[in-house]
C-alpha cells in the first residue's frame, strides 16, 4: 500500500495540476523553468522551505518570472509552479470590480496581480469581486460565501489544494478553526 501511494505521488508530479486555455500549474515541477513558446509569465509559490535562485523562501512566499526569464527549478521541499500562458484569453471581469478588503498586495505587475489572502477565524469580509484567477490554500479552514445571485455554500480550504476559479461577486466569512490564508494569483480584465 504504501510503495503504491508513494508511486502515484511519484507520478502526479509530472502532471500538471491544471492546464486550461489561461494557466498551468504544476506541483513540485517547473516544466516552465526553461521557458518556452507555451510559458508565459510564471510565479512559483514555496510550499514548505525551498531555495529558489540561491534565496530561502517559506511557505506563502512568492517569486515572479517574466515571459522568456529562466529559472531553475526550485530545491529541498514542496513548491507551485504557475505558468501563464502568453496567448491566454482576455480574463473576463465580474459584473462589478469592487477590491476585496483585508488582504496583502504581493505583486502587482501589467496581466495580473498576487495577493495573500487572510480573514481571520469569525471575521467577514465585505461584498467584493474577483476576476479569473488561480488560489493556493495555505491553510485549513472553511468559508462560508453569499454569492451574488446564487444560494449561501460552505467551502472546506484544504491545505496545498490548488484551484481555477471563475469571476465571481460575493461577501465571505471565515468559519473555520484557523484563519483562511491563500496566495490568489488574479488577472487583471
Amino acid at each position: 500500500m504504501v510503495i503504491t501511494v508513494a508511486a502515484l505521488l511519484l507520478l502526479q508530479a509530472g502532471f500538471p495540476v491544471i492546464n486550461n486555455d489561461f494557466v498551468q500549474v504544476s506541483k513540485n515541477s517547473a516544466p516552465c523553468a526553461a521557458t518556452g513558446p507555451s510559458c508565459g509569465e510564471r510565479v512559483v509559490v514555496a510550499l514548505g522551505q525551498i531555495e529558489l535562485g540561491g534565496k530561502k523562501m517559506s511557505r506563502g512566499d512568492i517569486q515572479v518570472f517574466k515571459a522568456g526569464e529562466r529559472y531553475a527549478p526550485p530545491t529541498g521541499g514542496d513548491y507551485i509552479e504557475v505558468a501563464w500562458k502568453p496567448n491566454r484569453p482576455k480574463a473576463t471581469p465580474p459584473s462589478v470590480q469592487i477590491a476585496p478588503d483585508k488582504n496583502s498586495m504581493v505583486y502587482d505587475g501589467e496581466r495580473f496581480f498576487v495577493f495573500e489572502e487572510k480573514l481571520a477565524v469569525g471575521d467577514t469580509r465585505a461584498r467584493h469581486s474577483h476576476s479569473q484567477r488561480v488560489v493556493i490554500r495555505l491553510n485549513a479552514s472553511r468559508l462560508q460565501q453569499w454569492p451574488d445571485g446564487q444560494p449561501e455554500l460552505f467551502q472546506d480550504q484544504v491545505p496545498d489544494n490548488v484551484g481555477f476559479s471563475e469571476p465571481v461577486v460575493h461577501t465571505v466569512k471565515s468559519v473555520g478553526k484557523v484563519p483562511l490564508r491563500n496566495i490568489v494569483i488574479e488577472l487583471k480584465p
